[in-house]
Order: C-alpha cells, then structure tokens, then sequence
C-alpha cells in the first residue's frame, strides 16, 4: 500500500509524463509520455515520436530512457523509477528491464498490447533476472481521456475524409 506522501509523489510526476504526452499529440503521435526519476528528480523525459521519427522503437518509455541513460552516463538505471501514461508494451518492457528501472508507474492500462499485466505479465515472469515493482493506474482517467480524445479525432479526420 502506497503512503499518502508516495501517492502525492507519483502523481506529480505523473502530470510531467501527461505533458509530455500532450506533446506527443500536437505531433499527430499517439499521445503517450514518460519520465524517469532518480533521486527525486526528473532525469529523462520522452514522449511517443514512432511516426516523425520513422522509427518504430520510439516510444515514449524508449526516448525516456535513452535520455536518462546519456544524462546518466549509463545504460543502466538502477533505483530509478520510470512514469509513463499508458501500460508498457512488450518491447518496452523489455527495455525497462534490461535498463534495471526498479519501478514502473504507469497510468491508463492497455487491453491490447499491455505488458504489465493486461495481456502479460512480463515484470512477474520468474524466469527473467530482473523484476521492477509495478503500479498502475495513476491518475488513469486523464491519461485514458487523452488518448480516447486522440483517437476519436483522427477517427472523425478519417470519416470526413
């Protein structure tokens, strides 16, 4: 159980990874964000950027991490914890673990590509050597709205079309 204090700490940088998903938006990229905390402090911010970057490895958690790891100076990540919108995919999650990100915060789940629990549980798989805690949910409503906001418009784009 989360103390009131830890609560108040994981929204706050929950809202920094949200604008960095507002960010992502006004790219016309799926509006996801993500920041990374070490120490208390913000030390890698990343938003999704797959499309404008034609890169299909750009994603939120991704452009987080790699600018953690260059401010850091390390690929490694150890006791930091990584905020990002939306449940991580996959590949994300791999990443996370093999940067050593000892907690993951996220904050809308995700029913069709989630792992973290909504199709797999990659942190839980006894058979990987690493395993950050987990915690989702935080502040899932707004993180949810951004993206069924998103997507509602560029269905509405497409009918027009």
């Amino acid at each position: 159980m989360l103390t009131e204090d830890q609560a108040a700490i994981d929204a706050r940088h929950m809202e920094a990874a949200l604008e960095l998903a507002r960010q992502a938006a006004t790219l016309d990229e799926v509006p996801v964000g993500a920041v990374v905390v070490m120490d208390g402090e913000i030390v890698g911010r990343g938003c999704n950027q797959p499309i404008s970057r034609s890169d299909p490895t750009a994603h939120a958690e991704i452009m987080a991490l790699r600018d953690a790891a260059t401010r850091q100076r390390n690929y490694r990540l150890p006791g930091a914890t990584l905020y990002v919108t939306l449940e991580p995919c996959v590949m994300c999650a791999g990443a996370i673990m093999h940067a050593r990100i000892a907690r993951v915060v996220f904050g809308a789940r995700d029913p069709k590509t989630g792992a973290a629990g909504s199709v797999v549980d990659m942190f839980a798989e006894d058979r990987l050597n690493h395993h950050a805690e987990v915690a989702g949910g935080v502040l899932a409503e707004a993180s949810g709205a951004l993206l069924s906001g998103f997507f509602a418009a560029r269905r509405a784009k497409t009918a027009i079309a």
